[in-house]
């Protein structure tokens, strides 16, 4: 099983050098390129945010005036995140500002190896062409119309789409498809079995809605589901 996290934050500025902070982080869970539990915090930076900041990302002083400060959801963090890899866009702003908060609470650094850099990734795939987060939802045609200002648990939520394409996602699909056409055909030869009675298994609520997300998953990467045709 492979497990990464997509993640972004949002901030006060562009340097920590010079006493710029963050004031959200949003993480989105991959597991085996499907997407799992997603975390989104907001931070008291401890200052003021200028108003050109909160143009990018519409994150005001009063909405995190009583939000905890970054030592206080430091572990939380920390134990989201594990030794899994992080899939960041443009890495090396985002790790230079959480090494920077993890400094100043006097924990270890996050090593630069755990992170995959989208932006370098999305360069080499399209060369001499644009490469921000938007640029790439167009290009595989992925809706972001929410994307007002940059929400960092939005913008997670976008990469991990993006990253799904830039690692192969239409071959996934492509591959998925056939599969399903397969265990289609298989499914009509078994037709005859269908008069065994059927076993009484309740679930929880939950478990089922999460099955029909799961199911919609599959529809909209693969064009095709047999679970859903009855629906």
């Amino acid at each position: 099983m492979e497990r990464l996290i997509v993640l972004d934050t949002e901030t006060t500025g562009f340097s920590p050098a010079d006493g710029d902070r963050i004031v959200e982080i949003g993480c989105v869970e991959l597991i085996d390129m499907r997407v799992g539990a997603h975390k989104q915090w907001y931070i008291n930076p401890e200052r003021d945010i200028p108003q050109e900041a909160i143009d990018v990302h519409g994150i005001t002083n009063e909405q995190v005036a009583d939000a905890p400060k970054f030592h206080e959801i430091a572990q939380e963090f920390l134990d989201f995140v594990g030794d899994s890899k992080m899939v960041i866009h443009n890495a090396t702003f985002d790790m230079r500002f959480l090494n920077a908060e993890l400094k100043k609470d006097k924990r270890p650094p996050l090593p630069d190896d755990q992170a995959i850099d989208t932006l370098p990734m999305a360069r080499r795939t399209f060369p001499g062409k644009a490469a921000s987060l938007d640029a790439l939802c167009r290009r595989y045609g992925i809706d972001n119309s929410r994307r007002n200002f940059h929400g960092a648990l939005l913008d997670s939520q976008l990469l991990a789409e993006v990253y799904v394409e830039l690692t192969g996602g239409n071959q996934f699909a492509m591959e998925l498809s056939d599969t399903l056409r397969q265990k289609k055909a298989s499914v009509e030869v078994l037709k005859p079995l269908t008069d065994i009675p059927k076993r009484h298994w309740p679930i929880p609520q939950h478990e089922a809605d999460a099955h029909l997300l799961y199911l919609d998953m599959l529809q909209s990467k693969s064009g095709a589901c047999i679970w859903l045709e009855d629906k």
